[in-house]
């Protein structure tokens, strides 16, 4: 291990391993053997909140980041100066960490073991609880890159604390240790008729051209790369949407094994799945969404409709909400998830006019905004991002909001106790 400087803008290194967790240069072995001992770069006056967001692969998370980003303000972009290839996005107060940046064997040694980047096996847990729980304490960490284009591990990035951390990928729940740092942890689940769709509609649109611009916009930059070299590969392969089918089904195991059941430890669940609006569908555009939500987490009070506790189903559509075939419909009420006591709120159709979300905002409760219409604003600044038009794109939106209003709670109650201890 050899680092020859450390600063704000970036790292030189001489060598690296993942193997330890790396810290700034003028801190002796003897003086801190985790990167969790050395001094912070630059005092905070926040605690970092924590958020773990978990799905599998093409899901919707790089979506989900940008709207979550937009709703704490300010524009998320890789870091400054730091390596080009970078999963990492950071905005004025939130910083989104890849968690294939944690990936212990590279494409190459996964295939030789015969394992997917799935597999426990695959990842490094130590190394990634030592840097999320360093950077939770105020601690500046130096991570690193996992290239999605080569499949290679690249040289690492210093990342600082920031006031919002998220960590998102396929394993933020799996470790109890990583889990207990959450102080939020939500899991996108996308049924298997609509995750086969989504990744058919990426297929067509990487068989044109170009890719079109909302899809691209909805992206996250190493993503849409890999997606670049895959456009190539099916043009020089003849790649189809039954090799679609045969990916997605050689991955379940692991999947299954692996992923899924992170869900029961989510405080929020975001669950897509095919419209029961018209019979028999199998097309999969239409798409009802259900936002599960936890009763009893710290900080965070569920969305209800209507009536707190009741169960309602509610037709909006009229001289208020423009519908087209087959409608819209909402359902409200109690439920029990994986043994918790949960809410649950259900969306199922798209909006004709997004202009008109304000009505149906008008009558979900507990949403955290700031002020009337917050959430129709933020839906129509980013009206071109994929599930704008559905409650995909309305309850990431809702999340964010959430997690605001959370990230606020905190620091109110840190602010409070340091009034009560600091001495007069």
């Amino acid at each position: 291990m050899a680092i020859s400087k450390v600063s704000a803008l970036g790292i030189h290194h001489e060598s690296f391993s993942f193997h330890m967790v790396l810290r700034p240069v003028g801190i002796s072995a003897s003086e801190g053997k985790s990167l969790r001992k050395f001094p912070v770069i630059s005092a905070l006056d926040w605690r970092t909140v924590v958020i773990g967001l978990a799905a599998d692969s093409g899901c919707g998370k790089s979506t989900f980041m940008r709207r979550l980003t937009s709703v704490f303000g300010g524009v998320a972009g890789p870091p400054k100066g730091g390596n080009p290839d970078s999963n990492t996005l950071i905005s004025d107060t939130t910083t989104v960490i890849c968690l294939d940046d944690y990936h212990s064997l590279d494409r190459h040694g996964r295939k030789e073991n015969g394992i997917t980047a799935l597999d426990p096996r695959a990842n490094n847990f130590d190394l990634m609880y030592e840097q999320v729980k360093s950077l939770k304490e105020g601690v500046s960490v130096v991570k690193p890159v996992y290239n999605h284009v080569t499949g290679r591990i690249e040289s690492p990035e210093l990342i600082e604390p920031p006031k919002i951390l998220v960590i998102e990928g396929l394993h933020p729940m799996y470790d109890p240790r990583v889990r207990e740092l959450l102080d939020f942890s939500i899991y996108l689940d996308i049924s298997s008729d609509v995750k086969f769709e989504w990744k058919s509609q990426v297929s067509l649109s990487l068989s044109l051209p170009s890719l079109s611009l909302s899809l691209s916009l909805s992206l996250s930059r190493s993503l849409l790369l890999w997606l670049l070299v895959w456009q190539r590969d099916m043009a020089e392969r003849g790649h189809s949407l039954e090799s679609i089918k045969a990916s997605i089904a050689a991955r379940k195991p692991d999947f299954d094994t692996y992923i899924d059941p992170q869900k029961q430890h989510a405080d929020a669940v975001i669950e897509v799945l095919p419209t029961q609006l018209i019979l028999d569908d199998n097309e999969g555009k239409i798409l009802r969404v259900r936002m599960v939500m936890k009763e009893g987490v710290k900080y965070f009070d569920p969305v209800y409709l209507f009536d707190e506790g009741s169960t309602i189903s509610w037709i909006p559509c009229g001289r208020k909400l423009t519908c087209s075939y087959p409608g819209i419909k909402l359902f409200y009420g109690p439920d029990t998830y994986y043994s918790s006591e949960v809410s649950v709120v259900e969306i199922d159709g798209e909006f004709e006019k997004l202009e008109e979300l304000i009505y149906v905002e008008s009558h979900l409760n507990n949403i955290s905004t700031k002020f009337y219409g917050e959430i129709t604003q933020q839906m129509l600044r980013h009206a071109d991002y994929l599930g704008s038009n559905n409650g995909t794109g309305l309850f990431q939106t809702v999340i964010g909001l959430k997690i605001r209003d959370l990230f606020e709670q905190i620091q109110a109650e840190a602010a409070s106790k340091q009034a009560i201890t600091s001495p007069k």
